[in-house]
């Protein structure tokens, strides 16, 4: 005679431990055979896309002229005028600090 605590334990125990602790009937053996099987791997690999290879691609087509980048370009030109204003960046030692002092 086995009081209800140990029943309930061992019943939590099976459930844990794959086993079922009570009698199923044929129906629910297949859904205890499909839930006690491991799952299929998932394979990741090819998730992502090589965005880095990509980007060093279309660089070196720019690079190269085949390839146009309406906003790389865009940024160029920016840049280009900011330097023909006398906007581009400080070189080493020519920082606010410097003239200061």
């Amino acid at each position: 005679m086995t009081s209800s605590y140990a029943k309930r334990i061992t019943l939590l125990a099976g459930r844990i431990f794959l086993d079922v602790g009570r009698p199923v009937d044929q129906k629910s053996k297949k859904v205890v055979r499909l839930m006690q099987s491991q799952p299929p791997p998932v394979i990741l690999h090819n998730y992502y896309p090589p965005l880095e290879e990509y980007h060093n691609i279309f660089v070196k087509l720019r690079y190269l002229g085949l390839f146009r980048d309406e906003h790389a370009d865009f940024r160029d030109e920016m840049r280009r005028l900011r330097e023909l204003k006398g906007k581009g960046k400080r070189k080493k030692g020519e920082g606010r600090r410097s003239t200061l002092s």
